[in-house]
């Protein structure tokens, strides 16, 4: 896999996300672990259920942070 064209060298090794509705009830607090993609481009990805406070029914949950610039050129 080719290296990075960039890296952030302050970031940390994963990031704390938490989803609130608009009534600010948390529905689901995850991590997202720092990740090489297979693209060569390098981030965060997270993937957790969460849960609506409300009613109680479950979502599947998927998010990527890519950092801009990193995708190697080919």
């Amino acid at each position: 896999m080719p290296e990075p064209a960039k890296r952030d060298p302050n970031a940390p090794k994963f990031l704390e996300i938490t989803i609130k509705d608009s009534e600010g009830r948390v529905w689901a607090t995850s991590y997202a672990q720092a990740k090489e993609f297979s693209t060569g481009s390098v981030g965060y990805y997270a993937s957790d259920k969460a849960t609506n406070p409300e009613s109680g029914e479950r979502y599947q949950c998927g998010l990527s942070f890519t950092l801009i610039g990193s995708k190697p050129e080919k």
